[in-house]
């Protein structure tokens, strides 16, 4: 009995340190943690592929942005002239209106002068024609304050945006095309014609 007793303690150490042996083989050769794995990164191409895509989304975002700035400048531009023209040209129906009453006012003061010449002495007629072109005076005072200008035609070239002709008269000392006569004064709103002037033409005489 002490004999297997002295061989199994004899032989105790060596089985011990065969296990451990093998614990310790098995510790070093066997499978490591998945999670102790490094990660690989991506390769060099892969990353200036995405790199590449970045800069064309940047690129698109900011023409898309570029392009609504200019587009909401537009807008705005457009409003405001909008809004300027409104407040400019509101009054544009009124005043072709008032230009027919300065019409029949002119002719009203042009015979009231022919009637109140020297020759005829009437106070009457004088202070009617006085009265009557300071009214006419008064008119084109106010409209001039808001922008409404009479033309003044005679002696330059005809213009087919301000002028209708409406008879020719030979060149008398005047330059072919050229406007020789007025029938009906043109007025003008802020630079924009309202009324055109009815104007004659100059033209060559044929002999």
């Amino acid at each position: 009995m002490s004999h297997w007793q002295g061989l199994y303690f004899r032989g105790s150490p060596c089985v011990f340190s065969t296990a451990a042996q093998q614990r310790s083989t098995g510790d070093e050769c066997g499978p490591e943690d998945p999670r102790d794995e490094p990660k690989h990164p991506l390769s060099d191409c892969a990353l200036e592929h995405k790199a590449i895509k970045l800069e064309e989304q940047v690129r698109d975002l900011t023409e898309r942005y570029r392009k609504a700035l200019a587009d909401s400048e537009n807008v705005r531009r457009r409003t405001q002239k909008f809004v300027e023209d409104a407040k400019l040209f509101g009054i544009q129906s009124f005043c072709r209106d008032l230009v027919e009453v300065a019409d029949i006012l002119e002719k009203t003061t042009e015979s009231a002068a022919e009637e109140a010449e020297p020759s005829n002495l009437s106070p009457t007629l004088k202070k009617i024609y006085e009265g009557l072109s300071l009214i006419e005076a008064k008119l084109q005072s106010v409209f001039a304050k808001h922008g409404l200008q009479k033309m003044n035609p005679v002696g330059g070239r005809y213009d087919p945006y301000d002028h209708e002709i409406v008879c020719h008269v030979p060149a008398e000392g005047l330059q072919p095309g050229t406007i020789a006569l007025v029938t009906q004064d043109g007025y003008k709103l802020h630079g924009r014609t309202i009324r055109h002037a009815l104007v004659g033409v100059a033209v060559e005489s044929q002999e």
